[in-house]
């Protein structure tokens, strides 16, 4: 898992991944979640760049409270500076 930027390798070019959100099924989400479809769009590509990054709440329940911790710390962060 790469807990910061500095263990990314600096000597090589790579891809992480790619991020696919599915639009009508972000808009279900959002509204039963009581969310507008950004927020929900902005919370599904913070949930994919974390698993990009080596997260993975299917392990169990200890990773994913650690994911969802930093999901909601990340978005707080991000809600903070608008």
């Amino acid at each position: 898992m790469y807990e910061s930027e500095k263990d990314f390798p600096r000597d090589v070019e790579f891809l992480l991944g790619d991020i696919v959100i599915n639009l009508h099924q972000a808009q279900r989400q959002a509204s039963s979640g009581e969310k507008d479809l950004m927020e929900e769009v902005e919370r599904l590509l913070l949930h994919g760049l974390l698993h990009l990054m080596g997260y993975d709440h299917e392990k169990s329940a200890y990773h994913a409270r650690k994911m969802r911790n930093k999901e909601q710390s990340i978005l707080h962060a991000i809600k903070e500076m608008d």
